[in-house]
């Protein structure tokens, strides 16, 4: 499955997919924070601070919201694209050429500052380059109605439900299995 920024960022508030009720926003842990950078090749002070936790995580939401409507059949909107270019405005970036491995040439995009500034111009950018892809119809949230984790559909026929088989999938399976036979008897 693809990973993305964008996702890894909407997806940090997390509610336990077993459905027990509980919640966590992971944008408050310090430990999430640092690896969430790792995994996304990104640098900004750990911890952030109470002002960038919030700007994370209206940004978040403004993404999950997106992601809402889009999961939905509906289009991407004027709001859409002006809220994602207000992030993108936020932080310059260094391009830069750098010589591959048999003599190829590639551009990258680096940020110009470490900040958590930065990190939201880049979710920004990976969400724009996602629905710039026409991936904005392969956009999904998870059917378990516990989980709420937002996923790309990589599927050939675009039918997947779940953000993991193994775990809400599998979950959801046992329990419509023991509905049935709860109704049978």
């Amino acid at each position: 499955m693809m990973e993305l920024l964008w996702i890894d960022l909407a997806d940090s508030l997390w509610h336990d997919w077993k459905g027990d009720g509980h919640a966590e926003d992971r944008l408050e842990s310090r430990e999430w924070q640092a690896a969430f950078l790792e995994r996304n090749r990104l640098s900004a002070p750990v911890p952030a601070s109470e002002e960038e936790v919030a700007e994370l995580r209206r940004f978040r939401d403004e993404l999950r919201g997106f992601s809402v409507r889009l999961a939905a059949g509906e289009a991407a909107t004027e709001d859409m694209v002006h809220a994602i270019n207000d992030q993108l405005a936020e932080q310059a970036v260094v391009r830069r050429a750098e010589l591959e491995e048999g003599g190829s040439v590639r551009l990258s995009w680096t940020p110009a500052a470490d900040s958590w500034r930065s990190v939201r111009a880049e979710a920004a950018a990976d969400f724009a380059r996602s629905l710039a892809e026409g991936l904005g119809s392969r956009i999904r949230l998870c059917d378990n109605g516990n989980c709420k984790w937002v996923f790309l559909d990589d599927t050939r026929n675009r039918s997947k439900r779940f953000c993991d088989d193994k775990l809400c999938g599998n979950l959801m399976k046992v329990r419509r299995f023991r509905e049935r036979k709860k109704t049978e008897t």
